[in-house]
């Protein structure tokens, strides 16, 4: 099977699945530790036709390990064949300092960018997708500018945006910005793209690349039946930040009617739950790919599913019947999440929620320790 492709530039292409690295993070997880392990499934993952890797510079240790993936791939397939990989990073300068971001300049992006460079033994970072998560503090259109002289200077392919609600992403492309694609989330529960950023993508050639789609995990047979966690507090913080779009969503008992909803349409199809909610996503306007996170390969036969089949008018009826009953979440893309600081409150607890045989069942780890400085931070 060819995993069909979108062409975000004539000289630039995705797969319409991306294989997402924020589950190898160390401080997402502490169950991708080898790197012989890392390699075969990232292997497997490029061999099946998912060639775009996402990450960011603020994920622990990610940017090392798919650098030292490429460096080994490169080394055993040689060099056209690496060359077909492409590595989608995100530049989010100052995270969650607000005093650092507003002295945020120019030296300071030259550096990580060229961090990111030898992090990802690469000379040329395919696509820098920016991440201004405080739209309070100027900055923004000045960074991105800054990114587009990077460009120009042969370090950076292209340019994307991560979160951007229209008017910020607007703001870039007026000031003269190539944005080629803006990350979002976007799935069943979170329709966000659909209040006016899928009608100006489509009006300036920007695309979609689409996390979320299967609520990190949440939207599976796994979590069918299982009764309401009634806080967010999960394995890592991604299924946090899915929990609470549940919540906006219309909670966990119209979420748990949508499962039945798509585990009736999967049988009807030969898939899983997971493979008609990023059908869904996938057919939608603008949308040019989903990311996919993943530790391993073991669903990876599955997810690739969603390329043999199509939703008919009685699957999309169903669907829309549990969506009309929706409330949220409301608003521009990832507004809400920026109003109530969201990425500020998410944590790996040591006590956290889980699924083993069909039940929901509390767990527990020890501490996440890491090494600082990393991510935003640039020292001399």
């Amino acid at each position: 099977m060819t995993i069909p492709r979108v062409n975000l530039r004539p000289d630039f292409s995705v797969p319409r699945v991306i294989k997402g690295n924020w589950q190898i993070a160390d401080d997402h997880s502490s169950s991708v530790r080898d790197d012989d392990d890392m390699h075969r499934h990232m292997v497997s993952f490029v061999d099946a036709g998912i060639t775009a890797f996402d990450c960011g510079d603020v994920y622990y240790g990610v940017e090392e390990r798919i650098g030292r993936f490429i460096e080994r791939f490169r080394r055993e397939r040689g060099p056209a064949e690496a060359s077909k990989i492409a590595v989608h990073t995100k530049y989010i300068p100052a995270f969650l300092q607000e005093e650092e971001l507003r002295n945020h300049g120019r030296q300071t992006i030259v550096d990580t960018i060229d961090r990111s460079l030898a992090r990802l033994k690469v000379e040329r970072l395919d696509l820098v997708q920016l991440h201004w998560w405080n739209y309070e503090i100027d900055g923004n259109v000045e960074t991105a500018l800054i990114l587009k002289e990077l460009q120009q200077a042969g370090k950076i392919h292209h340019i994307g945006g991560t979160n951007y609600n229209v008017a910020e992403l607007a703001r870039m492309v007026d000031a003269g910005v190539d944005i080629v694609a803006n990350q979002v989330q976007y799935s069943l529960t979170d329709r966000r793209p659909k209040n006016g950023m899928e009608q100006y993508c489509a009006e300036n050639d920007i695309q979609l690349l689409c996390y979320g789609s299967i609520g990190g995990g949440l939207i599976s047979s796994k979590w069918l039946g299982i009764p309401d966690p009634g806080k967010p507090t999960f394995e890592n913080v991604s299924l946090d930040k899915y929990y609470r779009i549940i919540v906006d969503f219309g909670g966990w008992a119209l979420f748990q009617e949508l499962l039945r909803t798509l585990d009736t349409i999967g049988a009807r199809h030969g898939v899983a739950i997971p493979a008609v909610a990023s059908r869904y996503v996938l057919d939608q306007p603008s949308v040019a790919a989903v990311i996919q996170g993943a530790r391993h390969d073991r669903h990876l036969a599955q997810n690739l599913k969603l390329f043999e089949f199509a939703l008919g008018e009685e699957d999309r009826q169903a669907i829309d019947a549990v969506l009309a009953r929706s409330t949220g979440p409301a608003g521009d893309c990832y507004d809400l999440d920026r109003i109530e600081d969201r990425d500020a409150i998410e944590n790996v607890a040591t006590d956290y929620f889980d699924v083993e045989d069909g039940k929901l069942v509390t767990r527990h780890r020890d501490p996440v320790v890491l090494a600082e400085p990393y991510g935003h931070h640039i020292k001399a």
